[in-house]
């Protein structure tokens, strides 16, 4: 590890960014100076705007990509380097607007009866009946499903966050018909060792 990638790790857990945006940051930051083959201390505003037209022109990324790089590389030179003159030479994209895609009921039937592992069909389930996040779910704890007030609380989401999400009737009626069988203890749904919560990874494959 580079010195000034362990100078920006050490600088994100001091303003406690998520360990997803950690590695993205980093991602990106590495991929610009892989672009020049050199190091990102080196270049400034201009290499940066280069580098940009060509993630938008060659590339083709999206706009979150995009989005994610022009993040990455101003916290790089305004909070790790300290060169907050780099700043105005980074320019922020304009976001796409682009109409949802929304599945029909008998396309997330089908998509919910492709999950063959009863326990990665409920998580699947649990975001799309209460709208979170993978990360959400999977950190989910039984005393988190309170089925007094119908309410799930989700502790420290994005942002580090607490808030409360609705809980219907029905996947309340399913939560409990899968606690019956797998009979969770603390996470809702536990991994190989009980003590951790489950794996993205195992839900993005799955899906």
């Amino acid at each position: 590890m580079t010195p000034l990638r362990r100078r920006m790790l050490a600088d994100m857990k001091l303003r406690n960014y998520a360990p997803a945006t950690q590695r993205i940051y980093v991602f990106h930051v590495a991929r610009f100076a892989t672009h020049y083959g050199c190091s990102p201390h080196k270049m400034g505003g201009e290499e940066a705007r280069r580098y940009f037209q060509h993630l938008i022109e060659t590339d083709k990324v999206s706009w979150s990509y995009y989005n994610q790089a022009v993040c990455a590389l101003r916290f790089l030179y305004q909070v790790t380097l300290k060169r907050p003159e780099m700043i105005p030479h980074l320019p922020f994209p304009r976001q796409e607007k682009r109409l949802p895609t929304v599945l029909s009921v008998e396309e997330v039937q089908r998509f919910f009866g492709v999950v063959s592992h009863p326990r990665d069909r409920m998580v699947v389930r649990t975001i799309y009946a209460a709208g979170l996040r993978i990360s959400e779910v999977l950190h989910l704890k039984v005393t988190e499903i309170d089925s007094d007030r119908m309410l799930i609380h989700v502790r420290q989401g994005k942002g580090k966050k607490d808030r409360m999400v609705m809980l219907s009737k029905t996947l309340l009626e399913e939560l409990r018909a899968y606690a019956q069988e797998a009979r969770p203890r603390d996470w809702l749904f536990p991994g190989m060792d009980p003590t951790q919560p489950l794996s993205s990874r195992t839900i993005q494959r799955a899906c």
